[in-house]
Order: structure tokens, then sequence, then C-alpha cells
């Protein structure tokens, strides 16, 4: 069996492909084909594999061969496949076989341009080929388990060779991607199973992780074998990298990840800095996975969450909704432990992160006028407000004007925006009520206002969004007459008599009711 790639060739040679039809007949004890002579011996599967190694490296390679290599697994017998068979060798075949079915490479300056639909079909075809060699050599070392000559010595060492590019390979092409179709995708998936189930494991976690937290699991050789690609020079010449790197970092979570931090942390704040939005959601969602799942001693040593919350700060200046949302959830989890290390560093409390945040984020908000932006920032601020408890009075001035200019504004059927807005106010009222007498006649008019175009207004609004409106202002005007000492039920009695809407005057009621 002969290359026929290098020098002479770029392709696969004919007789290469007869050969190897030839060898998969005979190992099946099936006669020659029409024009071959029946070959006198079966050559060593360690020559044989050696050989396709070399034909799938040298040159582009043919979906013959590598259908051929697959027929020629599946009919081999565990001695002829695996004994006396170095794992290197092994490992090396699947190794070309992934590199065989990856994507096409993109140029690191034309990044933003979308591969050939061309490329990527060929490539979802190579991966289905690809995976269908990958299944039948997991079946093969799933049946040689069971042969004690076999299992011990040669199952372990194969396995150790090959996991991690046949993980990497099915993580590549398991989801739905330009480079996927349909049948790549279903082989990918059924590659996966395999692996888990050879590995001895009962799910994709365990098999990354390990079975307990004292147990290695094969995290670290999949990040050893990505490590090469998550540089800032390589990244994005691999469309798949960073879609392996957090499809599989989110599978790993408390206590194992705080072991592989060094590993994961980098790669997370390289994708995050990218200029495209697509690549910073992904790469903030990483760290936020990574601030949940690593204790915040180790987060905080060497300065590694200054770092991430500097990195996290500057996207707050980004005007695209999905990655505001994105920073701010992952803000949430991460000052309370800048707050814990600067509680443990002595720190004044004016210093808090929390209130830098809460200013920027107040000073966009008064400004914007985008509605998807609107939407995100108020579904967020409540929970702001509870993180700073008391200490929201150092910002009240400019969120009172947040307030009110959010409860005018409607901002379509689910009226996301007021909603968030009106919980704010009522954290607010909760955790400031000293402060809120002095500001009772602003926020009264512009609550009875609310209800009021609540009640005559002719959108789209339905029915149980208005009345979530109504009962989120009545108890805020419930808070407010409870922390102004009835002023509010005073103010309302004569609302209350010049009104003829029944749906104000049944808020007013239970104002009363429940004051």
């Amino acid at each position: 069996m002969k290359a026929a790639g290098g020098p002479e060739g770029d392709g696969v040679g004919p007789g290469a492909a007869t050969e190897l039809s030839g060898l998969v007949r005979a190992l099946r004890l099936e006669g020659p084909g029409e024009g071959e002579q029946p070959p006198l011996a079966v050559p060593p599967a360690e020559r044989v594999l050696l050989q396709l190694r070399q034909l799938l490296c040298e040159g582009p390679g043919s979906p013959g061969i590598v259908r051929d290599l697959g027929a020629l697994v599946e009919a081999a017998s565990c001695q002829w496949l695996l004994g006396g068979l170095s794992p290197s060798t092994l490992g090396g075949l699947v190794a070309a076989l992934n590199a065989y079915a990856a994507p096409p490479k993109q140029e690191q300056d034309s990044v933003d341009l979308p591969a050939k639909d061309s490329a990527n079909a060929a490539a979802a075809e190579r991966a289905g080929d690809v995976g269908s060699v990958f299944l039948h050599l997991l079946v093969k070392l799933e049946a040689a388990k069971s042969q004690e000559s076999l299992g011990v010595p040669v199952v372990g060492p194969v396995l150790c060779r090959v996991v991690a590019h046949v993980y990497i390979f099915a993580a590549t092409h398991i989801a739905e991607r330009p480079w996927t179709n349909a049948r790549s995708r279903a082989v990918a998936q059924e590659v996966l199973a395999l692996l888990v189930q050879a590995a001895d494991c009962e799910s994709e976690a365990e098999f990354l992780r390990g079975k307990s937290e004292d147990e290695e699991g094969r995290f670290a050789v999949v990040m050893g074998l990505l490590k090469q690609e998550l540089t800032k020079d390589n990244w994005k010449r691999n469309p798949a990298t960073k879609f392996v790197f957090s499809w599989t970092l989110l599978r790993v979570t408390r206590p194992w990840l705080s072991h592989y931090l060094e590993r994961v942390l980098p790669p997370s704040l390289l994708i995050s800095d990218d200029y495209r939005e697509e690549n910073k959601i992904l790469g903030v969602r990483c760290l936020h996975h990574i601030i949940l799942n690593v204790p915040a001693a180790d987060l905080c040593q060497f300065n590694r969450a200054q770092v991430v919350y500097h990195a996290l700060y500057n996207h707050l200046y980004s005007r695209e909704a999905p990655l505001i949302q994105a920073v701010l959830l992952c803000l949430l989890d991460l000052l309370p432990i800048l707050e814990k290390a600067q509680r443990q560093q002595k720190q004044p409390r004016p210093t808090s992160s929390c209130d830098a945040v809460l200013q920027l984020v107040l000073t966009h908000m008064e400004a914007e006028h985008r509605l998807a932006l609107r939407r995100v920032y108020a579904r967020t601020l409540p929970a702001f407000v509870q993180r700073l408890g008391i200490l929201i009075v150092r910002h009240l001035k400019r969120l009172e004007r947040v307030i009110l200019g959010y409860l005018e504004v409607c901002d379509g059927p689910e009226e996301e925006a007021r909603l968030g807005i009106l919980e704010t106010l009522q954290c607010t009222i909760e955790h400031a009520w000293p402060r809120m007498p002095c500001r009772l006649p602003v926020l009264l008019k512009a609550l009875l206002k609310m209800i009021w175009d609540v009640h005559t207004g002719q959108g789209p609004t339905p029915e149980p969004v208005k009345a979530a409106l109504l009962q989120g202002a009545t108890d805020c005007l419930i808070l407010l007459d409870r922390c102004s000492e009835g002023q509010v039920k005073v103010l309302l009695e004569g609302v209350y008599s010049s009104c003829e809407e029944n749906r104000v005057r049944e808020c007013i009621r239970k104002v009363q009711e429940n004051t």
C-alpha cells in the first residue's frame, strides 16, 4: 500500500484505494474483486494505519479512502486492529482524521467574511465520513474490553491517545453551524455518546471532569490540544475553536473548574476582547461561568477578579442590548466577590465597584432612547438596588430622574421597561424609605399619570400586562403611604372623589384598604 501524495501527486492514487478495498475484503474473508489478485496475507495493522495516516496528512485525501477505512475498521477483528498496535499510531491516525474533517480555515485579516458554502458543505460531508470511522473504532474498543488479553494492556492506552481528538471532533460538529449538516450532527452526537460510554462515564460532564473531585478527567487533555489554537494569532483561523472551547467549558463546574483556572481564564478574556459582538457575548458568558464555578479566593488571587471586572466594565459602553445584558448579569455575580476582597484589604466603602457600575448604568439609562436597551437596563436595575441596600441613597437624584422618565414611555405590548422600573421603585422605597417623603409629590404624580395612561391607552398591550402594571403601581403607592405616615391616602381622597374611571378608582381603593 503506497502513499500517492508528495512531489508526484496531491491526491490519493487509484492503486491505494484498490489495495485498501482488497484488504477490507480479506478481513471479511471475502473473495477478490474483478481484476484483483487475492492477497497472500493480511498485513499488520501497524503498517496499514501508518500508511493511511500518511495518505491523509500528505494530500487532501479522498472520500473513498475514508469510507474504505471505516469499512476496514468495521471488518477487522479486535486482535488484528489492536493486538500489537502502538497506541501512538492509532492516535496519530485519529488526529489526522480529525484534521481532515475540520471546517475550512479562515485568514486572520478576513475573519468576518463567511466561508464559501461549497467549502462548508464539503467539510460537512467529510465530517460524516470521519464520524462513521470513529463510530466503528469506538465499537471495537468497547468490544475489546470484554477480552482479557486486550482489555487491560491495550484499550486504556489507546483510549488515552484518541479520546481528546474524538471529543474535539464531536464538539466541532454536534451543533448547527455553517460547516455541519443533519448527517454530520447526528453522527457527532452518536460519537460523543459512544465515547462517554467507552470511558465508563455516565455523562459528558463526568467524562470531562472525572467521577470525583480527586479524579482527573479528560478536560486537561482536551485543553492541551486546544491550547495551541487558543492564542491571539490562531483562535480566529479555525472558526470552530471558540465554540468547542465554550461548549466544553460550560460542562465543567464547581469544584473541578478551579483546578483549570489558569487554562480557561485567558482564552475567555481573549474572546471577550474581540471587536465582534458575537465573540464578545461568547467570551462574557465564559467569564460568567468561571465566576459562578470558581471559589472567590481563587478569583481574587493575583488580582484576577479586578482584571475580569475592568474587561466587563469596558463593555458597558457598548450599544448592543444582548451584550449589555450578558455583561450586567455577569457583573452582578462578580461584584460581591470584589466587595469581599475590598473588605479583607480594609479598603473604604466609597470606592465600591457596584457604585461605579450603577452610576454609569444610570447615566446611560437617562439618555437612552432604544427600546431594546431600555428593557435590558430596566430588568437588571432592581438587582443593583438590592445589592446596594440603604446605600442606594447615593444615587437617588439620578435614579429618580430615570424612574420618572421610564414611567412616562410605553415600550411595547409586554411593557418590560415599565414593569422593571416599577420593581426598581419598590426596591428603592423599601431600602431608602426615610428619603421618600420629600419625593412624594413627584412620585405620586408620575404613578397616577401612568395608571391613567394604562387605563386609557388604546395600544396592543394585553390585559394581563395592564393588570401587572396597575398592580405594580398600586404596590408602590402602598409603600409610599406607609413610609410617609398616610400622606398618600390623604392626597388620594380628593382624586378618588373627582375621578370617574373605574380602574383608576379601583387602584386608589386598594391603596386605601392596604394602609
